[in-house]
């Protein structure tokens, strides 16, 4: 019989909590804070209408209306589509986003028997089979040596949908878009990949979990800038953050990256789609936000690490050795429950704040020409992703710790 920590441990619990009480409402939250970003930028009202009575909220009852919108209306079908890629297209788009966050590590490893005390660091280090931590809860769900690969691999079945449902749409300018969109989507990747490479070459890892734990509290040493690894070369790793965040946008298909979808222009891929059917094209476009939140925050931003947060509270001035000894400085000392509730909500302050920034962009900066598109991705990106490599595997090569 299981117990409830077999439950609360299994991945599919994981998933279902990390999805449908994390992702999932973040996800419908940003269709209502993207209008409502917009509005502001543009000195508009925005979403103002939905309410129930005198509640209105600011409109943040609009994103409820769209689904209830989108569930109920008609679905209509072209005579002249292939029915089963035409139906199989909305949900390639969707769930390789879905599968892909089973590598985000989301939350620390919380062990429930010392749930209320505080953590011994060295006990931890020196004897992690005591019974004490023997029911360990990592809030990650998949843990394997290649996980970025991994997040390449699924991610790239997503690009299926958009093409799928430009051809099977039987429509020239819904081909075209899903044209467009496999173009960009392969432009992107190979510049999006190569510019994490300098970051396998500092920590010599691409497993997710492994990497928010060698980052560590002390900012310096988070991705963007790892100063203990480079020492004067944090410029190469804040251009790999660059590079990635900029890949990361066109993956998404968000202005001024939107050429596959170019509303002005009728050429989007999902032209022929209505109803629930374009509703999960248009929140799989939010999901993919999400997601790439996620990955930046985990890779660049220390993930779930708070600044000077170690695994028995605040510390300035000293460190923890990998043996769990502690070194000398300030110390606040915090039971087991405050830091793991204070780094699950530093993981979701940061992809908030990314997905805020996202929002940003989309309406900040004009929507690039197909050829300009291409040219930034080939002649652009790509090599600088692979001089940044050449240049910091110079570094660690020449000094690096």
């Amino acid at each position: 019989m299981k117990t409830l920590y077999d439950i609360l441990d299994w991945p599919g619990t994981k998933w279902l909590f990390l999805i449908l009480l994390l992702v999932m409402p973040l996800a419908s939250l940003l269709t209502w804070a993207e209008r409502r970003q917009s509005a502001m930028m543009q000195d508009r009202l925005g979403p103002n209408r939905a309410n129930i009575g005198p509640i209105k909220l600011k409109g943040i009852l609009h994103f409820v209306a769209d689904a209830l919108k989108m569930i109920f209306k008609e679905d209509v079908i072209p005579a002249n589509v292939h029915r089963g890629l035409y139906a199989l297209a909305p949900l390639l788009a969707i769930a390789p986003v879905f599968i892909a966050f089973a590598i985000i590590p989301f939350g620390p490893t919380i062990y429930p028997h010392v749930y209320t005390d505080t953590l011994d660091p060295y006990l931890l280090a020196t004897q992690p089979q005591n019974p004490a931590f023997a029911d360990a809860i990592r809030l990650q769900m998949f843990q394997v040596d290649f996980g970025l690969i991994f997040y390449f691999a699924v991610l790239t079945l997503a690009n299926y949908g958009g093409t799928i449902a430009g051809w099977a749409s039987y429509n020239k300018w819904a081909l075209l878009g899903g044209l467009r969109s496999s173009s960009q989507m392969m432009s992107y990747e190979v510049a999006m990949g190569l510019s994490l490479m300098p970051m396998f070459l500092i920590y010599g890892t691409l497993e997710p979990g492994r990497l928010v734990e060698m980052q560590g509290s002390n900012p310096l040493d988070w991705g963007v800038i790892s100063w203990s690894a480079l020492n004067w070369g944090f410029p190469l790793t804040i251009c790999a953050f660059v590079l990635f965040f900029t890949a990361a946008i066109a993956e998404t298909k968000r202005a001024p990256f939107d050429i596959p979808e170019g509303e002005p222009e009728i050429i989007g891929y999902f032209v022929e789609y209505s109803g629930m059917r374009w509703g999960i094209f248009f929140l799989a476009e939010f999901i993919e936000i999400v997601f790439i939140s996620a990955v930046i925050a985990t890779v660049f931003l220390g993930g779930w690490q708070v600044p000077f947060l170690d695994a028995d509270g605040f510390r300035f001035g000293g460190y923890i050795d990998p043996n769990g000894i502690s070194t000398s400085g300030w110390f606040l000392e915090l039971p087991h429950w405050a830091v793991t509730t204070l780094q699950f909500g530093a993981f979701g302050a940061k992809v908030i704040l990314l997905c805020w920034f996202q929002l940003l962009i989309r309406w900040t900066l004009p929507r690039f020409r197909a050829d300009q598109l291409m040219n930034l991705g080939w002649k652009v990106l790509l090599p600088i992703a692979l001089a940044n490599i050449m240049l910091t595997a110079g570094f660690k090569l020449l000094g690096g710790p």
